[in-house]
């Protein structure tokens, strides 16, 4: 992420415990598995899904590797920049 400009070196997962209670504009899905899957935030009032493939998935050498976790990141930019941009 630092090669396009974003520091998520302070970032963690987060239980949905520390979201409780909290107002969301949008709730965002990025894999079908978590369409399906995740928790329901009652303080969302749109839900927007795109599926993307799951860069853990990706099979090859360690450049290959990269280059699939950079295609993904790509798509999940251009994707935010056309919803939101």
């Amino acid at each position: 992420m630092s090669e396009i400009g974003i520091d998520i070196s302070t970032h963690r997962s987060k239980s949905i415990e520390e979201f409780r209670g909290m107002k969301f504009d949008y709730v965002l899905t990025v894999c079908d598995n978590a369409e399906k899957t995740c928790p329901f935030f009652p303080g969302g009032k749109t839900y927007l899904h795109k599926g993307f493939n799951d860069p853990s998935k990706i099979k090859g050498d360690e450049n290959e590797i990269l280059a699939g976790f950079r295609k993904v990141r790509n798509e999940i930019k251009k994707w935010i920049e056309e919803t939101f941009g």
